[in-house]
């Protein structure tokens, strides 16, 4: 296991470079850059996309300038400014330099916010912390005796009505179902149960210990459970399908055949095997939840993670967080996805990655 899991590692750095030479190449192709950013603010321009939605001039061109948000401004201002942002240099050395920077963990400091990626990422990771691990196990927590009940009730008017539900469930999109949530139970047109935006309320540090946990669980209650809701379906679906598969098998008509009961049949035999592929995938899915952080379900519950940051990034071409972050995930994910070897092995030790080329 030693051997596989040091190919693992050293595949890491080979992967990491290929996904940021893929990414820092589209992105030299993308117009509107940080410079004309800058530019389009200082001419109170707004968003220097306003400029390419074909606003008018008044019919001249612009000549030898460059940037639409240069007009009025000296080339010596320009020049000093590519310079800040690095873009006085080819592309290839920026890259080698990001790289060498990346590789000791210095991600640079954001071009538009004055605070480091770092700062800047963890200010935000609470609410994707909360959405994601909360979501995640609610949805294991629900999905699983629901699949196993499934399984075992197969083919039963409790299997057909509960795979209707989920799969309902599933076809909804998750933003219009937060917004229900937010007409119904946040003060849209019916009941004001539930607060509108932020994870605690104002005056939460004088709250007792109880009052605190209370109030966070009270402000994340309707966007964990807008984020949830489509997560059910797959799950429980391959958790039933999990169960059947295995409890088909000889193994299972032998344990029945001498005896045992049902539940130790189902829990003590059936359980390990075919929640293998289910349980190993838990880091994956956390993950996926965690960095994948909803836009949509932020924007609506006033939550600013990690969906709003990358949004934000990506629209200001904010480099530094765009590259650091997918530096620091990429890398993240590829250890996860290790680790989600090693979960198949701890629940099942008859697995041998060792034996397998990588």
């Amino acid at each position: 296991m030693g051997a596989y899991i040091l190919r693992r590692l050293f595949l890491i750095i080979p992967t990491l470079i290929g996904i940021m030479v893929i990414n820092f190449a589209l992105i030299q192709f993308v117009p509107g850059g940080p410079v004309e950013q800058a530019l389009a603010r200082l001419e109170g321009q707004g968003d220097v996309f306003e400029g390419f939605a074909g606003g008018d001039d008044g019919g001249e061109a612009l000549g030898e300038e460059t940037y639409i948000g240069a007009r009025g401004l000296p080339a010596e201002f320009i020049a000093e400014l590519e310079k800040e942002f690095g873009f006085d240099k080819p592309p290839l050395e920026r890259f080698l330099n990001m790289m060498w920077n990346y590789l000791r963990f210095d991600f640079g400091e954001s071009y538009f916010r004055s605070i480091s990626v770092i700062d800047l990422v963890i200010e935000k990771m609470p609410v994707s912390i909360t959405l994601g691990l909360w979501s995640t196990l609610i949805a294991y927590l629900v999905s699983i005796p629901l699949g196993i009940r499934k399984a075992v009730r197969d083919g039963s008017r409790f299997d057909t009505w509960t795979s209707g539900t989920i799969i309902v469930a599933y076809a909804i999109p998750g933003f219009l179902f937060a917004i229900l949530l937010l007409v119904l139970f946040a003060g849209g047109s019916y009941w004001k149960i539930f607060p509108l935006r932020g994870l605690t309320s104002d005056g939460w540090e004088d709250l007792s210990l109880i009052g605190k946990v209370l109030d966070y669980f009270w402000h994340i209650a309707l966007p964990v459970l807008a984020g949830t809701i489509s997560s059910f379906a797959t799950l429980t679906l391959l958790t039933k399908n999990s169960f059947l598969d295995e409890i088909r098998k000889h193994y299972v008509m032998t344990a029945r055949a001498k005896g045992l009961a049902e539940r130790r049949v189902l829990y003590g035999h059936v359980f390990r095997n075919a929640m293998l592929i289910v349980i190993a995938g838990f880091p994956s899915l956390f993950v996926g939840v965690f960095f994948g952080g909803s836009l949509i379900i932020e924007t609506l519950f006033s939550l600013d993670g990690l969906g709003r940051l990358g949004f934000e990034a990506a629209v200001e071409r904010d480099y530094p967080v765009m590259f650091g972050t997918l530096y620091a995930f990429g890398l993240l994910g590829l250890l996860v996805n290790i680790l989600s070897d090693l979960m198949y092995v701890f629940i099942d030790p008859r697995i041998d990655f060792e034996s397998r080329k990588v």
